[in-house]
C-alpha cells in the first residue's frame, strides 16, 4: 500500500526551539511501516533539512503536490492563532493546518480515500464531521480514547523492550533525585500539585518550556534543551513525574515520557488518579499527593541495585502495550477494513 503520511515534526533530533514529541516514536512508526512492504511519501515540508538542516538518511520521500497514494495517514494539525491561521508568507506563519485543509479536500473529501486520523493531542472537536465520514477513522494515543475514537498508542520498538539491561540501567550513578521533561501546556494543576512541593526537598531540574512560572520561584526550571539532552536528564536522575493535561489523564493517554524514563532507569512516578495508571506503572509508583512522591523518590534514592532493577523489570514488563507491533496492528486493522 502507498500511504501518504502527513506530520509537522522531525525524524530526527530536529530543533530545540519546538514542541515536537513525535521525535522518539514518528521514525519508530515509519520505519516500522516500511519495513512491512509499504510505500511511504511525505506530505508536509521536509522540516528535518529545511529548519535543523540534518537531513535524515533512509528511503524517505517528501512530495509537494498531490501524488497518487492508497490512503492517508495524518498526524492531526489544529488551528494556532497567530502561527498557522496567519496569511501564508508573514512573519512567523507555518503552513501545516493549510496544507492539511488541502490534503483532507483532496484526499478525503474529493477522492474518498481511506484515512487514519490520528488526533495526538486530542484536538478534533467532539462534533468535527471528520468523526462521522464512512473513510476516515480517528485514533487517539490513550487506553480509554474519546468519542468514539480507537486506540493507536506511541509506539516503542519491539527491539527496546527485548534489549533493556534493567540490571545495568540499576546500576548506573544518578546525580539527579527528580526531573521533569515537557512542556508546560496544560500541566499547571498537575505540577503544583505533585511536582513542585516535592521540588523543595531534592536537587532537580524542569526542562522545557514553562512561560509562567511564578508561582514556583523555587523550581529549577531549564527552559528547552536539545532532544538528547532531555534523555540525558531521564539517565541521569533516580525519579520522574508523569504530569498531563486532564483530557490525558482522564483518558488514559500516557505520552512517549513512559516509555522514554523508563529504558533510561528512571522510574516514572504516576498521579493515581491517571486512568489506567495500574495497566502502565507499577502501584508502588502511584502517588496520591505530593507528599508520596516526595516519599517515593526518597526511597528510590536509597534503593539498592538489586531492587531497583526488580522494580525496572516491573516497569517494562508494562510497556509490552506499546509495541510497535501492536500498533502496527492496529494501523493494518484501520485500512484493511476501510
Amino acid at each position: 500500500m502507498r500511504i501518504g503520511y502527513s506530520h509537522w515534526g522531525f525524524l530526527g533530533d530536529g530543533i530545540t526551539d519546538t514542541p515536537d514529541g513525535g521525535r522518539s516514536h514518528r521514525k519508530v512508526l515509519v520505519d516500522g511501516l516500511l519495513a512491512g512492504g509499504h510505500d511511504l511519501v511525505f506530505l508536509q515540508a521536509n522540516r528535518d533539512e529545511t529548519e535543523s538542516r540534518s537531513p535524515v538518511a533512509g528511503p524517505y520521500k517528501w512530495h509537494a503536490g498531490l501524488p497518487e497514494v492508497d490512503a492517508l495517514f495524518l498526524e492531526w494539525r489544529w488551528r494556532i492563532p497567530g502561527r498557522n491561521d496567519t496569511a501564508c508568507g508573514s512573519p512567523g506563519h507555518t503552513c501545516d493546518l493549510h496544507r492539511q485543509q488541502e490534503l483532507l479536500h483532496h484526499y478525503v473529501h474529493h477522492l474518498g480515500l481511506p484515512t487514519l486520523l490520528w488526533d495526538k493531542d486530542q484536538q478534533l472537536a467532539p462534533d468535527d464531521p471528520l468523526r462521522s465520514a464512512g473513510n476516515v477513522t480517528v485514533c487517539e494515543p490513550a487506553l480509554h480514547p474519546r468519542c468514539g475514537a480507537r486506540s493507536l498508542l506511541f509506539p516503542l520498538a519491539d527491539e527496546a523492550v527485548d534489549r533493556a539491561d534493567t540490571r545495568a540501567l540499576a546500576g548506573k550513578e544518578r546525580r539527579l533525585p527528580l526531573v521533569y521533561v515537557g512542556n508546560q501546556y496544560g500541566r499547571d494543576i498537575a505540577f503544583g500539585e505533585f511536582f513542585a512541593p516535592a521540588a523543595r526537598h531534592f536537587p532537580h531540574a524542569v526542562a522545557g518550556k514553562w512561560t509562567d512560572t511564578a508561582r514556583w520561584p523555587h523550581v529549577n526550571f531549564l527552559g528547552r534543551v536539545p532532544f538528547r539532552q532531555g534523555v540525558l536528564l531521564h539517565q541521569e536522575a533516580h525519579a520522574t513525574v508523569l504530569l498531563a493535561p486532564e483530557r490525558y489523564a482522564s483518558s488514559g493517554q500516557f505520552t512517549q515520557r513512559i516509555f522514554e524514563s523508563v529504558l533510561a532507569g528512571c522510574a516514572p512516578i504516576t498521579p493515581a488518579h491517571y486512568r489506567a495508571a495500574g495497566t502502565v506503572v507499577p502501584d508502588e509508583l502511584h502517588a496520591h499527593h505530593s507528599t508520596h512522591v516526595t516519599g517515593i523518590t526518597h526511597a528510590l534514592t536509597l534503593m539498592g541495585v538489586a531492587e531497583r532493577a526488580r522494580l525496572l523489570d516491573r516497569c517494562l514488563r508494562r510497556l509490552d502495550l506499546f509495541r510497535l507491533s501492536r500498533q502496527l496492528d492496529t494501523i493494518h486493522a484501520v485500512f484493511d477494513h476501510s
